[in-house]
C-alpha cells in the first residue's frame, strides 16, 4: 500500500529520493527552507564542487538522469600536484583510465527538483523546519513572514543536511548517541576564470591540487571554462585564516604558498573577501530511525568533510539501497527501515573515517616521494593480479565494494605494501623468477585477509 511520504529538504538527495518514491506510486511532498534556486538567485561561495564516481552515477540511473549529467560532466583522470617550486605531476586515479567527474551542485539540483515536480512530487519553498515531534512525526515549519504551522507526516525523511531538524530531535530522544566534531580547518571559495577565449587556464581533465603539509588548495573544472578552487586553511595560528586579515597578507600568502596558481586569479582579493568562511563537520548518530514512522538519509546521518569527493555519493547510496529494500520488503515499512539502518550505519560511519584520512593524503602524502612510489606500485599490483587487488582508492571511487570494508582493507594493504617496500626496489626485482614467487605468496595472503574481511562484513 501506498503511504503519504514527507522529506524534509530539496538538495541533491532529498529531490533524488522524492523521484525514486514518486515512481514506486508514494505520494510525496517535499519542504526545503530555502527560495526555488531555479527562480532565485542563491548566496554564492559555500559550494565545494562535487565529484561524481561509480556510486552517484548508479543512483541516478535510477532517476533517469544519467545521460543527462554526463553532457554536464568533465572527467578528472587524476590528480595533477602543484609543488611550492612552481613544478607539477599528474598523479592517475585509476589503473584503467577510470576517472571521477566533476560536476555542477547547482544544476544537477536543479535537474533533480524539476524532474521529481514532472513525476508528480510537490515542493513547498521557504519552509524552514524548526522541530519535529518524533513521536507524532508533527513538523513545525517557519514561514517567511515569521508565523510557525504544522504539518503531521506518515512516513518522514531528514534530507535537511548536517543541522537536520529531524536528526536534532532525534537527539533528544532516549538511547539516542550522538556526536559532532569540527575539524581546526575550514574552507574558503575562490575561482580561475577562464582566458580571454574561453579556454581553461589549467588541464582540464585533472582535480588540481596543491598539497602545503597541514593546508591546501584544491581547483575543479566547470563546463564554462572556470575552476572553482578551495583553500583548506585552518582557522587559527600560523598560517591560518586568522593571519589573513588585510589585502596585503593575503596576496604574500598566495605569491609564496601558491606562486602558480596566484596569476590565474584575477580576483583574488575580492573572492577572499566577499566570500564566507566556512566550517567542516563531520557528524555520527544512532539510530538513523525512528519505528515505521521516520529515518534520515544522506548529510543529515551521516554529514562528512569532503577529501573523499564521497558526500553527495554516499548520499546517493543510501537511497539506492533504500530502493533496494523496497523492492525486497515492498509495504513492510519497519523491515525496511531497520535493515536500512543496519546496512547504511556502519557505512556511514566508514565513509567519515576514509574522508577524514585522506584529507592527510591530500594535504600531505601526495607530495611524499616514497607515497607516489607507493602508488606507482599499487597500479602494477593492479595489473599483474587483477582478480586479487585493488586499492582502496579504487574501492571507493570506482566500485560498489561497502566503505566499511575498503576501510578494513586499509590495514592489510598496508602490510602488503610495506613488505614489498622494505625489499628492494619492486620495479627492478618484479620480473625476477625468484622474487615473482614470493611475491604470488605476499599476495595470496593479502588475498585470503580481504576474503576473511568480506566474509565478516557480510555476516
Amino acid at each position: 500500500m501506498a503511504r503519504s511520504v514527507t522529506i524534509l529538504g530539496a538538495g541533491l538527495v532529498g529531490s533524488l529520493l522524492a523521484i525514486i518514491l514518486r515512481k514506486r506510486g508514494h505520494e510525496v511532498t517535499v519542504y526545503e527552507r530555502r527560495p526555488d534556486m531555479r527562480r532565485a538567485a542563491i548566496g554564492a561561495g559555500r559550494s565545494i564542487n562535487l565529484a561524481m564516481s561509480a556510486r552517484g552515477w548508479r543512483a541516478l540511473d535510477l532517476a533517469g538522469l544519467r545521460q543527462d549529467m554526463e553532457a554536464l560532466a568533465i572527467p578528472m583522470y587524476g590528480r595533477y600536484l602543484h609543488q611550492p617550486d612552481g613544478t607539477a605531476a599528474f598523479q592517475q586515479y585509476g589503473r584503467n583510465n577510470e576517472a571521477i567527474y566533476s560536476v555542477s551542485r547547482g544544476e544537477l539540483n536543479k535537474k533533480l527538483m524539476t524532474l521529481a515536480e514532472q513525476n508528480g512530487v510537490t515542493i513547498h519553498f521557504d519552509q524552514r523546519c524548526s522541530r519535529v515531534d518524533v513521536s507524532t512525526n508533527t513538523l513545525f515549519l517557519q514561514q517567511p513572514d515569521g508565523t510557525e504551522t504544522s504539518v503531521q507526516a506518515d512516513l518522514l525523511f531528514g534530507a535537511d543536511g548536517a543541522f537536520s531538524a529531524l536528526r536534532n530531535s532525534y537527539v533528544h530522544m532516549d538511547r539516542v548517541n550522538a556526536a559532532q566534531n569540527y575539524l581546526e580547518h575550514g574552507y574558503k571559495e575562490l575561482s580561475i576564470p577562464p582566458l580571454a577565449d574561453g579556454t581553461m587556464q589549467m588541464e582540464k581533465n585533472a582535480l588540481h591540487i596543491w598539497p602545503r603539509k597541514n593546508f591546501m588548495l584544491i581547483a575543479l573544472p566547470n563546463t564554462d571554462g572556470t575552476f572553482t578552487c578551495t583553500l583548506f586553511l585552518p582557522f587559527h595560528g600560523t598560517p591560518s585564516f586568522d593571519k589573513l586579515g588585510t589585502k596585503e597578507e593575503v596576496t604574500a600568502f598566495f605569491r609564496e604558498q601558491f606562486p602558480d596558481a596566484m596569476p590565474l586569479m584575477p580576483t583574488l582579493l575580492e573572492d577572499f573577501f566577499e566570500n564566507p568562511t566556512s566550517s567542516l563537520i563531520t557528524t555520527y548518530i544512532q539510530p538513523w530511525h525512528y519505528q515505521d514512522k521516520s529515518a534520515l538519509i544522506g548529510d543529515a546521518a551521516h554529514a562528512i568533510v569532503p577529501f573523499y569527493g564521497q558526500g553527495m555519493n554516499a548520499g546517493f547510496e543510501d537511497c539506492s539501497i533504500l530502493a533496494g529494500l523496497m523492492d525486497t520488503y515492498g509495504d513492510d515499512w519497519a523491515t525496511i527501515l531497520e535493515k536500512y539502518d543496519e546496512s547504511r550505519k556502519p557505512n556511514g560511519d566508514a565513509v567519515a573515517r576514509l574522508a577524514l584520512l585522506n584529507f592527510v593524503e591530500m594535504r600531505d602524502k601526495v607530495a611524499d616521494p616514497a607515497f607516489l612510489q607507493r602508488k606507482k606500485i599499487e597500479k602494477e599490483l593492479g595489473r599483474r593480479y587483477p582478480e586479487q587487488f585493488i586499492s582502496v582508492y579504487e574501492m571507493v571511487s570506482f566500485s560498489h565494494i561497502p566503505y566499511n570494508t575498503a576501510l578494513r582493507c586499509i590495514e592489510a594493504q598496508d602490510r602488503l605494501l610495506g613488505q614489498i617496500m622494505t625489499d628492494g626496489d619492486f620495479f627492478a626485482n618484479a620480473d625476477d623468477a625468484g622474487y615473482t614467487g614470493k611475491l604470488d605468496q605476499w599476495m595470496n595472503e593479502y588475498h585470503k585477509a580481504v576474503q576473511q574481511l568480506e566474509f565478516e562484513n557480510e555476516a
